[in-house]
């Protein structure tokens, strides 16, 4: 038993390689990549399938764990590691699109997930060299960048139809949102967790103070027992509109700080994002935002942001808005991607339905995903929103234990939300 390396992951290639298989299980790796085979890799990932069952194994190389692959493990980048091995009977039973370029691996492993397990082997079997170095906080907006256009919408054709093939895709009908049966102290609540944030606190208050509005609005910082000169900061800004909220609990993510200001009550009835170490644009932003909200009406509208260093120079790769995201099929897409983009505000009185999980990883889009299952989602895709790139992101370099850690907690997220789509 050999691996095959395809040049190309075309429909062409793939179904070649499918005709042209001599044995039960077919290993396919990415010629981008030397591998060494540990002294059983093929005949353990050969096993495995004849004894499971399996339409699709992959394993852990030489000091790099992955995780278990789960029903909401649909996104096109799941790591399976440059070697995997299908059973070729399954492969071939489950057929692939035949018109695609570059998504037929992608589009036969959904295929094959439907009727057949796709297993994991938590042994190191094989060491690989690196395929891709950069930063977690670099490789995360590859599929937001434009070059790479047409690529993401063939993955959101193969996604959007494993959707629809297993019950879980939404057609473009929304909930109607209701009207309030509350009263909120200010139209606008600009929520901001911090924690030691003291070189980049001041600058986020000050870009929501300086709005231009013609409705009352707030700032409620969550301030969750900082260390350093945050919490003196904060104190020292001196303006009433600054609503400095300390939780009593010493155990909230970024999630449980959210949950502080929604359901305090200062939190007016839209609830509007802003990190602690990013600004708005300009001042006219908190007035476009809830004027869209308004309009709408929605339950949530996720704005365009642009990625600057920690001067306020662009970097690459500029402007992230989200232009995949498209009314009829945005929500559906919205599983096979990692991030909906920012900032996030929200219809206060739903998002007290819902709740933020207590989190620091994936609890905006827990929500986004939650809401979009009843609810339109506006956009603005002009920007209106600066992130500073820096070194102290929370997301800037994961060590890979805690990379895998999210990703596993995002896949959890959509599995429940696909499951919870199909039971509709």
């Amino acid at each position: 038993m050999n691996i095959v390396y395809p040049n190309d992951h075309s429909s062409a290639t793939i179904q070649r390689l499918l005709d042209a298989a001599d044995s039960d299980v077919l290993l396919l790796g990415d010629p981008r990549t030397n591998i060494d085979p540990g002294p059983r890799m093929f005949d353990r990932m050969a096993d495995v399938i004849r004894e499971t069952g399996a339409g699709w194994v992959y394993a852990d190389a030489v000091g790099h764990p992955r995780i278990d692959y789960q029903r909401g493990s649909i996104r096109d980048g799941f790591d399976f590691g440059p070697v995997v091995a299908m059973s070729v009977q399954a492969a071939r039973q489950s057929g692939i699109d035949g018109t695609l370029k570059w998504g037929a691996l992608y589009d036969l492993r959904l295929r094959i997930s439907e009727k057949h397990p796709i297993v994991r082997i938590p042994e190191p079997l094989y060491t690989v060299s690196t395929l891709d170095a950069r930063p977690t906080g670099q490789k995360q907006f590859d599929y937001v960048d434009p070059r790479n256009r047409d690529y993401q919408i063939e993955m959101e054709r193969i996604a959007t139809a494993h959707l629809k093939r297993i019950g879980a895709l939404l057609q473009p009908r929304f909930e109607r949102v209701p009207a309030a049966a509350e009263t909120f102290p200010v139209k606008a609540s600009v929520v901001i967790p911090v924690r030691n944030r003291d070189r980049t606190i001041l600058d986020a208050v000050r870009s929501v103070l300086v709005q231009n509005a013609d409705f009352d609005f707030n700032v409620l910082v969550v301030d969750n027992h900082s260390t350093d000169r945050t919490t003196e900061i904060l104190r020292g800004v001196g303006d009433s509109r600054v609503k400095h909220i300390v939780p009593e609990r010493r155990d909230l993510g970024i999630g449980g700080c959210w949950n502080e200001a929604i359901y305090s009550t200062h939190c007016g009835q839209y609830a509007i994002q802003l990190d602690s170490d990013d600004l708005y644009l300009n001042e006219s932003v908190l007035s476009r935002i809830v004027a869209a909200l308004d309009a709408g009406p929605y339950a949530m509208l996720i704005g365009s942001y642009t990625m600057v260093d920690f001067s306020l120079k662009e970097i690459p790769p500029g402007l992230i808005d989200h232009r995949e995201w498209t009314r009829d099929n945005g929500r559906n897409n919205a599983l096979r991607i990692n991030g909906l983009g920012a900032p996030r505000a929200f219809n206060t009185a739903i998002l007290r339905r819902i709740g933020f999980p207590n989190v620091s990883y994936g609890e905006d889009y827990a929500v986004a995903l939650r809401i979009s299952r009843d609810f339109e989602i506006g956009r603005i895709y002009e920007s209106v929103y600066l992130c500073r790139r820096w070194e102290g992101n929370s997301d800037s370099a994961l060590p890979l234990e805690v990379a895998n850690r999210f990703d596993l907690y995002k896949d959890w997220l959509r599995t429940v939300e696909i499951q919870a789509r199909m039971r509709r």
